[in-house]
């Protein structure tokens, strides 16, 4: 019994012990999504589009059985008869279609990739502020918890002191007033917290226990970072202006294989042609045979300006994308640099915060001291918990900002 209890022991601390980190919650999120397996699905289809525009440089081989029926002997042809036919073409040039389609496609491809890597970034992103959410709401539930530990002290010495007649009982009223105010704070705090737990689990795809979760990535407040050095990485990095980069590419080669209607065509073909007097090929009394290879030239010179007209959209098209990928460039360095101002200016604030909790502490401890020596109203006590307590509220709100505005500069630039 001693060496099962020990082994009980043993694992429960061993499950305890364990904490999963930012890094493995993200990293679950991106096993388990669905919208991750569908953006793979399409980056599989864009490596079969490549595989579709090589097939232009294999050649074509055809092969047809064919039986007539005719109401009369002809001077070439029975009544009945048979064509078996087999042909093998092979484009030997069309205007750099084929090499143009390619190097599309190959684009294309690498386009599906930036945008399955965008995804995945969002993904962590989000994973990121669902487990914010949870440090702030566990903060806060601290916070509400203390205010109720010191308005609870003070309604029991209010009732103490209301016994020995230095209090009135409504003034003892005032505080228990402000503790069940307290009390219901605590509660809506607890249930935002476990709320907040199931979103955090949800967006990973598992259960998550708040047990698991250490916070360590939020224990110390990292440092300012520069805006120049984040626009360079996020240029090079982010995946949106990277898949932009390459439909525009792409898009210039889409031009090309329109372009290469304008000209010649060059292609052979060897076929193979038996005519036989039968429906069954080969039990007929007449049977011609024939091999025949061909050297074929040709160009359109007139299909209704439809090249014309194919060149000049694709032409728009690239333009087009080129406009969308200026726009969204300077969209994302907007975006940025508030990003930035946003991110300095709660950095300086988490000193102001933790200032102003060391003087909300020495006010409450000053006001309660002359409140014991009667030189104090209970309103103003009251008054002085209430500071401490925004205080507080204000230390975790300023440091929930900096995180924020910390994981959404790490987004912009590719490396949450």
């Amino acid at each position: 019994m001693r060496l099962f209890s020990f082994i009980v022991l043993l694992v429960l601390s061993a499950s305890t012990a364990y904490c999963m980190s930012l890094d493995e919650m993200q990293d679950a999120a991106l096993e388990k999504r669905e919208l991750v397996k569908r953006f793979m699905i399409n980056l599989e289809k864009s490596e079969r589009d490549i595989g579709l525009a090589r097939s232009g440089y294999y050649p074509s081989v055809d092969l047809s059985y064919q039986t007539n029926t005719l109401d009369e002997d002809a001077t070439f042809e029975a009544e009945e008869n048979s064509v078996l036919y087999g042909a093998v073409t092979w484009n030997l040039f069309r205007g750099f279609r084929d090499k143009y389609q390619i190097q599309s496609a190959e684009l294309f491809n690498e386009v599906e990739d930036h945008q399955l890597n965008g995804i995945k970034q969002d993904i962590r992103l989000d994973v990121a502020l669902r487990y914010l959410d949870v440090y702030e709401r566990r903060a806060n539930l601290e916070v509400a918890k203390k205010n109720y530990e010191t308005l609870d002290k003070i309604y029991r010495d209010g009732e103490n002191r209301l016994d020995v007649g230095l209090i009135d009982r409504n003034e003892l009223l005032k505080f228990k007033v402000d503790l069940n105010n307290s009390i219901i704070t605590t509660e809506a705090a607890r249930a935002g917290l476990e709320k907040s737990v199931n979103n955090l689990g949800r967006t990973i795809g598992e259960s998550v226990q708040l047990g698991s979760l250490d916070f360590g990535e939020f224990k110390d407040i990292p440092e300012n970072e520069e805006y120049e050095n984040s626009e360079r990485l996020m240029l090079e990095n982010r995946s949106e202006l990277l898949a932009l980069r390459k439909l525009v590419d792409a898009s210039l080669y889409q031009v090309k294989v329109e372009e290469s209607d304008y000209y010649p065509k060059v292609g052979v073909v060897g076929s193979y042609r038996k005519y036989d007097d039968d429906y069954l090929n080969g039990n007929g009394n007449v049977e011609d045979d024939e091999l025949r290879a061909q050297l074929v030239l040709s160009i359109n010179l007139f299909q209704g300006l439809f090249t014309e007209e194919s060149v000049a959209k694709a032409r728009l098209e690239n333009r087009g994308l080129q406009y969308d990928l200026d726009e969204l460039t300077d969209t994302f360095k907007n975006e940025l640099k508030n990003l930035h101002i946003d991110y300095a200016v709660s950095l300086r604030n988490v000193n102001v915060a933790l200032i102003s909790i060391e003087q909300a502490e020495e006010n409450l401890r000053i006001t309660r001291l002359k409140y014991d020596e009667g030189l104090q109203r209970e309103s103003d006590l009251l008054d002085a918990v209430t500071n401490l307590s925004r205080a507080q509220y204000d230390y975790v709100a300023v440091v929930r900002t900096v995180f924020l505005n910390r994981f959404r500069i790490l987004r912009m630039i590719e490396a949450i």
